[in-house]
């Protein structure tokens, strides 16, 4: 019926009468179908159209508004109302031409496209299709609506509006005092005709670039402005008085580049009651006028380049609640607080100093302090936060201060995080009260002995991350929490058996203790391991068979310890999720076990200073993401035969089978497809490990004539180490198809012939060690060219002739 009264080309709707007008709504909600779920953004969701019937006027019907004098159906809101569907182009919905509201957000409708008959209810002052899982290209005749007071559209979906269709819709909607496109793939400029009389303007997540219009800070009657996540978009604050109205109550800017200095004019925004500016390359001090902003409740100004001091008047701002100005360049002293009305302060990363305020003790109604990572200094009694009832985030890490208990006070009950890192802590009886705690750093302190009982006891079921590091611990018998998730207990004085944590625990540091005797099987009771970390203790026995079942784990590393027996032999076929397995320096014995091929995401693999007894695992060039393989220091023999498959080792950046007994041949069919070693890529960067900061991977290697331990450079550093094996032959010339490589170390092994002049192509090398063989011939005037190269060693060999002149040999020292 609909389509054979109203087409595309139409720009009037049919009206209808009122019995027509019940019978359209009721095809309407037959066309649809309820599942509550579907609204799960919504704190209270209802089905509104079960009250949809024949027994009653439909203007008694929830969600549905009429007109007083003439019944026509005016309103429909259908917000949250568990809707699933989709509302095609000859829904009985468009018969509804009177409708003046129409609200559908928090629905359902499967992703389709927003219908163009939505442009025809000529009528609409409000439309919402927010959070209703609208997706595709929005139509031009969206921009029909020209009565609009209010068009919200955010998306949870890919919706998309042309840049055309966004002027356009600006041009036409003059009325609009509300406007919400967030989330919507925009990709344009900010036009410059926005309505005068707007109020709200939401333009999150838009994928805006250029420059922001300074127009748009003078619009007359601007209540909320949000342009945040448009990380292309740039701007200036306006350096005179803006917003002359002084309407503006709410403006969120995060992410936009200003470059700027902070803006002396945001003095003018008199009523302003929220300000973010996070995140915008803002520079300078905050300016005095800031002092004007009386009204204003949250000040979110992180993660800049601000210094200076902080001005006393943001102190003594009257409404403000939150003041969050971390990760900045602030100096100087805190000044006193002189409002109590403060509930969240982070200062944290900044370089402020001098002793903390005692007027901290004043702040009745704080939540949450941090002050982390700044120079403040002196001593710091527990009193000074001891009386803040409702004080649950603590968080003073990384100062210069040294916490005191003087008057033997207790921390609030009410403390859920706390965290200490570095604050000269050396008991734990301030917390006896701080029964809620579920996030504990005590990392890097003197706390000695043990774990008293009333700790286990108080937090047995609270908390969920515990570290205290780098302490003096010397015993931990057993760990009684029920749902912890984090235990990070490295770097103490712990002797004994292993603990056992609960089945609950994902992430178990303890390593660089001196732990002794063996790890008991039942550790694979432990099926929710994401991280074990036990290295350089001194475990010994086998490893339990059992680990490599466990499916989850991602990391394990039993590094330095004197385990012995083989390696775990079945690793999981079914969905491994390992990424690193670190068991250097033991004394594990047997073959590589052929089931490692299962760990598809396995990334870095040390086997080194072990008694394995193998030929080069020629199988594991399968795994497509291993990035480090150390082998080294074992009694693994025989040559490395050429690959029989066309894609082998394409990640691998670290290759160390250094004292070893290889023989044959260099494997130059092996260089070959070192795919991450022939080219070089900036993007590469260390694996992250959702859920734990504590864990690093590290590995043993020689370079520049040192064995050292590295770090942090890790995924960034590329090696080949074949030295002190049996490998004869010449040197391939396409090692010097390795251009990403910055050590190469063939040293003590029976290789001859010339060097390869290709090695001069190695641009990134800085170490290279080919000393301790039979190489004969003249060094190549090719290797001085090589700018990055700091070390070089080419001693016990028959080389002859002049060495080459260049800038690079003059920096070396015989």
């Amino acid at each position: 019926l609909c389509h054979e009264v109203f087409t595309v080309s139409s720009s009037i709707l049919p009206h209808l009468s009122h019995k027509h007008q019940i019978i359209s709504l009721l095809k309407f909600k037959q066309s649809l179908t309820i599942n509550t779920s579907a609204s799960y953004n919504c704190e209270n969701p209802y089905p509104k159209t079960t009250s949809w019937n024949m027994s009653r006027d439909c203007c008694s019907w929830d969600g549905v508004v009429c007109d007083n004098m003439t019944g026509n159906v005016i309103e429909l809101n259908l917000s949250c109302s568990g809707i699933v569907g989709k509302i095609d182009s000859n829904s009985n919905l468009f018969q509804l031409s009177h409708l003046q509201r129409l609200d559908l957000s928090y629905n359902h409708f499967s992703k389709s496209h927003i219908s163009p008959e939505f442009g025809w209810f000529s009528n609409l002052t409000h439309f919402d299709l927010s959070w209703a899982e609208f997706s595709g290209q929005i139509s031009s005749e969206i921009s029909h609506l020209s009565k609009l007071h209010s068009l919200r559209l955010y998306s949870s979906v890919g919706l998309r509006l042309a840049a055309h269709d966004f002027k356009l819709l600006l041009q036409n909607l003059t009325q609009l005092r509300e406007l919400d496109l967030s989330n919507i793939n925009i990709s344009s400029t900010i036009p410059l005709n926005f309505s005068s009389h707007l109020t709200t303007l939401s333009l999150i997540n838009t994928g805006l670039y250029g420059i922001i219009p300074e127009s748009i800070f003078h619009l007359p009657n601007l209540e909320k402005l949000y342009i945040t996540f448009n990380y292309d978009l740039s701007g200036y604050f306006p350096k005179t008085k803006w917003n002359s109205s002084a309407s503006l109550v709410e403006l969120d800017l995060l992410g936009v580049n200003f470059s700027d200095n902070f803006p002396e004019s945001i003095g003018y925004l008199t009523s302003v009651r929220s300000l973010s500016l996070q995140s915008c390359n803002l520079r300078g001090p905050i300016p005095e006028s800031i002092s004007n902003l009386t009204r204003i409740e949250y000040l979110h100004a992180q993660d800049n380049s601000l210094n200076g001091t902080i001005p006393s008047g943001v102190f003594s701002l009257p409404s403000l609640s939150f003041l969050l100005l971390g990760g900045n360049n602030f100096s100087g002293h805190l000044e006193d607080f002189k409002s109590n009305s403060l509930i969240f302060i982070n200062l944290g990363d900044n370089q402020l100093q001098g002793y903390l305020p005692k007027s901290i003790q004043n702040l009745v109604n704080l939540i949450t302090l941090d002050l982390s990572f700044n120079n403040f200094s002196g001593r710091v009694d527990v009193s000074l936060f001891s009386n803040l009832k409702r004080l649950s985030d603590l968080t003073l890490s990384n100062n210069k201060i040294s916490l005191n208990n003087e008057n033997k006070v207790t921390l609030p009950e009410s403390l859920q995080t706390l965290h200490l890192a570095a604050c000269e802590v050396k008991e734990l009886e301030f917390l006896r009260s701080a029964k809620q705690l579920e996030g504990l750093d005590l990392s890097n302190n003197k706390i000695q002995g043990r774990i008293p009982d009333w700790a286990w006891s108080n937090w047995m079921f609270s908390l969920r991350s515990l570290s205290i590091s780098h302490n003096m611990l010397t015993s931990v018998d057993s760990i009684p929490l029920q749902t912890v998730y984090t235990i990070d207990l490295r770097s103490n004085l712990l002797q004994g058996s292993l603990p056992m944590p609960p089945n609950s625990t994902r992430y178990f540091f303890i390593s660089q203790n001196n732990l002794t005797k063996e790890i008991p099987s039942s550790i694979c009771n432990l099926t929710s391991l994401v991280m074990l970390d036990l290295a350089k203790n001194n475990l010994m026995g086998e490893i339990p068979q059992c680990l490599g079942n466990i499916s989850g784990l991602e990391v394990l590393d039993m590094q330095h310890n004197s385990l012995i027996g083989t390696l775990p032999t079945i690793f999981s076929i079914n969905g491994s999720s390992l990424r690193s397995l670190n068991l250097h320096s033991n004394k594990l014995e047997g073959r590589i076990p052929r089931s490692l091929a299962n760990c598809k995401e396995l990334q870095l693999l040390d086997l080194g200073d072990n008694h394995l007894t193998d030929t080069f695992p020629m199988w594991l060039g399968t795994l497509p993401k291993l990035k480090v393989l150390s082998l080294r220091s074992n009694t693994l023999h025989g040559p490395i035969q050429p690959p029989r498959i066309e894609t082998i080792f394409p990640k691998l950046q670290i290759l160390d089978l250094s004292y070893n007994a290889f023989s044959g041949n260099l494997p130059s069919n092996l260089f070959q497809h070192l795919k991450a070693m022939r080219t070089n890529d900036p993007s590469t960067e260390a694996p992250r490990y959702p859920g734990s900061t504590y864990y690093e991977d590290s590995i043993t290697v020689t370079t520049k004539g040192f064995v050292r331990e590295i770090v942090r450079i890790l995924y960034l550093y590329t090696v080949i180490d074949f030295s002190s094996n049996k490998f004869e032959g010449q040197i391939p010339s396409i090692m010097g198809d390795l251009i990403a490589i910055h050590t190469i170390n063939l040293s003590h092994n029976g290789l001859k012939g010339h060097i390869p002049p290709s090695l001069g192509d190695l641009s990134s090398v800085e170490s290279l060690d080919l000393s301790g063989n039979q190489l004969s011939g003249d060094i190549p005037e090719q290797l001085a060219s090589l700018t990055s190269l700091s070390f070089l060693n080419l001693s016990h060999n028959h080389l002859e002739g002049c060495i080459p002149q260049g800038s690079q040999f003059h920096t070396f020292e015989c």
